[in-house]
């Protein structure tokens, strides 16, 4: 059997690392914007939960203070609603995945990337999380190819993604699969677009959508599903590393004590990353035909001052009770829509 050769998607994803790094955000030219009374930004499913209010509150505090606007948050239950949100101008922005950015983008021109948060380094170079795929620990055994994880066995498996929206949920993990079996003869003309539904033709026996990660999660270990995309990301609050090296194949995480819904009755429960690929981080996005450029100036140099910096609610010390979607030390940086062409590029 073949160990799992994820290497060019790998490369394809990093080398947008390397572009991009521009000084002021990419806005277009919307001086006259006739712009609402109050900033909506909208968040996925992931970022919607109580848990994560207080870091929601501490970034409309920062647009607030910026642009002397009222900011009301948009919680959404569905990847669909946040991109249309943003891209039809009901929300002015939000917090989107990389694919779910390209999709706004695609929809609206006018919807480009305002700010993402760096890596450890402070830079776009580790600007990164990861996308795995996760089983329920005691069935990993069966995905062992000698002394590594490989895909072989997936197949006529139940899996679940989160949303087709997603990037690190459905995009990265659909095209490592399609990258792996399309060299096998009996799959070689395999499509993403194969791999949305099951049954007994099919690659997988039963596909289901979570809708968030922390739902994709929750189907592999109530065996719901045999394995589940999933990131670090938006699950990290949930979980502790048991043993192994952190999003590596072979890592063990368990549910924490005290773990809010939907974990709440899965505390101590396990499960084991097979396979594990980095993800360009994820934009704050901003409908710059809803926003005047005075008030994305604003916001942009809001974001990246030391002040939302050094916030401890918003980019989060290790040991810290709050709850949210960065950690220190991270900061956030501009980048342009080119940024997120390999994220377009794994559609070709």
């Amino acid at each position: 059997m073949k160990k799992i050769k994820l290497h060019v998607l790998v490369v394809i994803l990093m080398s947008a690392l390397l572009v991009g790094c521009a000084s002021t955000p990419a806005t277009d030219s919307n001086t006259g914007a006739k712009e609402p009374d109050t900033i909506t930004i909208a968040w996925l499913p992931n970022n919607a939960a109580e848990d994560f209010k207080e870091t929601r509150a501490e970034i409309g505090k920062a647009i607030e203070k910026a642009t002397g606007k009222k900011v009301e948050d948009k919680l959404t239950t569905d990847y669909a609603i946040a991109v249309e949100a943003v891209a039809s101008g009901n929300a002015q922005l939000a917090f989107l995945g990389g694919e779910s950015y390209v999709e706004a983008h695609k929809k609206n021109p006018k919807v480009l990337p305002l700010v993402v948060n760096s890596g450890v380094s402070g830079t776009l170079k580790d600007a990164m999380y990861y996308s795995r795929i996760v089983v329920k620990k005691g069935n990993e055994d069966q995905y062992l190819s000698g002394t590594d994880y490989a895909l072989d066995n997936i197949v006529g498996k139940k899996f679940s993604f989160v949303s087709t929206s997603s990037t690190s949920g459905f995009k990265v993990p659909s095209a490592g699969i399609v990258s792996y079996f399309s060299k096998q003869d009996k799959w070689k003309t395999l499509k993403a677009e194969d791999l949305l539904q099951g049954g007994s033709d099919k690659f997988f026996k039963q596909v289901i959508f979570g809708g968030s990660h922390q739902l994709s999660l929750v189907n592999v270990l109530t065996d719901k599903s045999d394995l589940s995309a999933v990131d670090d990301f938006d699950v990290v609050s949930y979980v502790d590393l048991t043993s192994g090296t952190d999003n590596r194949p072979g890592a063990v995480y368990t549910v924490k004590r005290g773990a809010s819904n939907p974990f709440s009755k899965l505390v101590d429960k396990q499960f084991v990353v097979i396979v594990s690929s980095p993800v360009i981080n994820a934009p704050i996005a901003v409908n710059t035909g809803a926003l005047s450029q005075k008030t994305v100036e604003a916001i942009t140099q809001a974001f990246t001052s030391d002040e939302v910096t050094k916030n401890e609610k918003i980019f989060i010390p290790k040991g810290s009770k709050t709850k949210g979607f960065f950690n220190a030390p991270q900061r956030f940086l501009t980048v342009e829509d080119s940024f997120y062409q390999p994220i377009r590029d794994l559609s070709k």
